[in-house]
């Protein structure tokens, strides 16, 4: 939780003031008792002897702390309320930053669902606490106290009840805190998992139909559901215990404080007004701390959600972070390899030189001893079965995942060594899966160049044959995408994004399996198109599809993450294998270009 402080340092004078009122507001309240008993001795008094005029002052006067309590309560709200949410607003977004900078070795370890619970669900009970704390964290501790050092004033052998009372108060408040903050983060934890398996029925849900698994996903959820619950119950249980232990002990101690006060009263020691005043005292100190224990509770979800955000803050940014601020020109200096236009084509554009690639928490190597050169202008094409690791391949370009050893070298320089924003602007990046934003074809489209003129965007357009896709719509390029483009189809979706990363004018074009929901036609003139782009744009093309990678000038043959083949199409069905058992599979059934 110390950590997070740092986000409230803009909101120090609320953090201060939100308290003080609260003080404010318990010194009055305080005095309320006394007025009481003053009301009951001297304005009450003994039968035939009760004094009007000091009963209405003394009204007047109660009515004045309470006006001047709800002021102040109101005050110390709207502080506690504007500095909570400031701190809650100014965390999220640090945390959305972190997310962001994450290299995706470390974004899937840590899993989507957790990232949105503690974004969303932590943060809120953060919030919360934050609120709790700065309202009544100084408040109830100061009622109870003084009360307990007022009722000292007014007799001491009846204020020594309160000393007994109060730690055992104490006893039961932070006992139950100690058991059941562990046992919120468990829940917080159990609650990722329901939302896990919630995320993965929503995006999945045609397959899930489709294999008609309803009954399996819905028995799943179900018992995670139920362990969430009974986590829950468990919690709650234990702190439902706090409220009956705290109205036994008080209650317990106001008997013990009627029984005391009777008799000093009867021995003349107390008059009947500060009896009430004491059992007051007593019952405000009951009020708080049953206020108290409430804030304990929320405190200790608070400190729980506050650690698994914390955790989230913590896991390292990567490499990838820390280049992002580094200059160019230093890292080519340290490379001691001439960038950019004093580069002499003697040296590969581009070179993998015996990479290899393990994953996090991976048993084995999924690239192994990848060595290739690439020529500027040049087209690669990239095919394999299955799991072979072609994707593997291209992410490694743009720094998605660091290599675990040799190097990439993008003009003689080791791409680690490149700023992270300088490398990515170079490169433009169609996934293997589509995927669109909510908004509009444009501001899609403009994802690679915010300022591209509608020329530009036009031109991406054609190149990647969605033309019709976009005059077919209503409003052209200002034509409404649903999230995630659902009301789009596969084809379409696919060809507005190639036209995404074209409209960036990349100097390496990387196109992952990006046409394989296209038809052999559109294909044919995507891979077209693509030659009469600039000339000097670097294309690696993944593809399933021989006759999509065909005519590269250099074709990869991967086989469990090695490369078994290297070379043109001609020369692969000659001495490799592996891409003659591809493409003598898919001749059969296709014509190939």
């Amino acid at each position: 939780m110390k950590k997070l402080f740092v986000y409230l340092k803009d909101y120090r004078k609320e953090s201060v003031l939100a308290p003080l009122f609260k003080l404010l507001e318990a010194f009055f309240e305080l005095f309320v008792p006394l007025v009481m008993a003053s009301i009951i001795d001297r304005g009450i008094g003994s039968p035939g002897n009760s004094d009007m005029g000091h009963i209405v002052r003394m009204g007047l006067c109660l009515l004045l702390l309470a006006a001047v309590g709800l002021a102040s309560s109101v005050t110390a709200q709207f502080f506690a309320a504007r500095a909570a949410v400031g701190f809650s607003a100014k965390l999220r977004q640090a945390v959305f930053e972190h997310i962001q900078r994450l290299d995706f070795t470390n974004i899937d370890r840590a899993g989507t669902s957790t990232l949105i619970t503690r974004m969303t669900s932590d943060i809120n009970q953060v919030q919360s606490g934050v609120n709790m704390v700065l309202r009544l964290f100084l408040r109830s501790p100061i009622i109870v106290f003084g009360a307990m050092i007022m009722a000292f004033t007014i007799d001491v052998k009846s204020a020594l009840i309160f000393v007994v009372a109060i730690p055992l108060l104490a006893v039961v408040v932070f006992g139950v805190m100690m058991i059941t903050m562990p046992m919120y983060k468990k829940v917080q934890s159990a609650l990722d998992r329901v939302l896990g398996i919630t995320r993965e029925n929503l995006t999945g849900v045609r397959v899930i139909r489709a294999f008609h698994q309803e009954e399996v996903e819905e028995k799943r959820f179900r018992e995670q559901n139920n362990a969430l619950s009974h986590l829950q119950t468990a919690v709650a249980r234990i702190s439902a215990v706090m409220n009956p232990l705290t109205y036994v002990i008080v209650n317990g101690a106001i008997i013990a404080l009627i029984y005391t006060g009777a008799l000093q009263v009867n021995m003349g020691n107390l008059t009947q007004g500060e009896v009430v005043a004491i059992i007051n005292y007593m019952s405000q100190i009951l009020v708080e701390l049953v206020k108290l224990a409430n804030l304990i509770v929320t405190i200790t979800k608070a400190l729980a959600c506050a650690d698994r955000v914390a955790g989230v803050l913590e896991i390292p940014a990567g490499e990838a972070a820390e280049r992002c601020n580094t200059s160019a020109q230093p890292a080519a200096e340290e490379a001691g390899k001439p960038v950019g236009d004093t580069m002499q084509y003697s040296i590969p554009y581009l070179e993998f030189d015996h990479v290899s690639l393990t994953y996090q928490g991976a048993g084995d190597k999924t690239l192994q001893d990848v060595h290739f050169r690439v020529e500027r202008g040049q087209t690669i094409g990239i095919i394999g079965g299955t799991g072979s690791g072609k994707s593997s391949l291209v992410n490694l370009i743009p720094g998605f995942y660091p290599v675990t050893e040799g190097a990439i070298r993008l003009e003689g320089q080791n791409i680690q060594s490149i700023p992270m924003e300088q490398l990515r602007r170079r490169i433009g990046v169609v996934p293997q899966k589509a995927v669109l934003f909510k908004g509009t074809i444009r501001s899609n489209l403009q994802w690679g160049k915010p300022d591209a003129t509608d020329e530009e965007l036009w031109q991406a357009i054609d190149t990647a044959q969605a033309r019709e896709v976009v005059e077919g719509r209503d409003g052209g390029l200002d034509a409404r995408v649903a999230q995630n483009g659902k009301n789009l189809s596969g084809g379409q979706k696919q060809r507005l994004t190639i036209a995404r990363a074209l409209v960036r004018k990349p100097e390496i074009l990387i196109l992952d399996d990006s046409a394989s929901a296209l038809d052999y036609a559109t294909d044919a003139k995507l891979r077209q198109a693509l030659k009469e782009v600039e000339k000097d744009t670097t294309t690696f093309i993944v593809s399933q599809r021989a006759s999509t990678i065909r005519h590269a000038d250099q074709i990869l043959v991967l086989d469990d993450g090695m490369i078994v083949g290297i070379g043109t199409h001609e020369k692969l069905l000659e001495d490799c294998q592996v891409y003659q058992e591809i493409y003598y599979s898919q001749y059969e059934k296709e014509v190939v270009e």
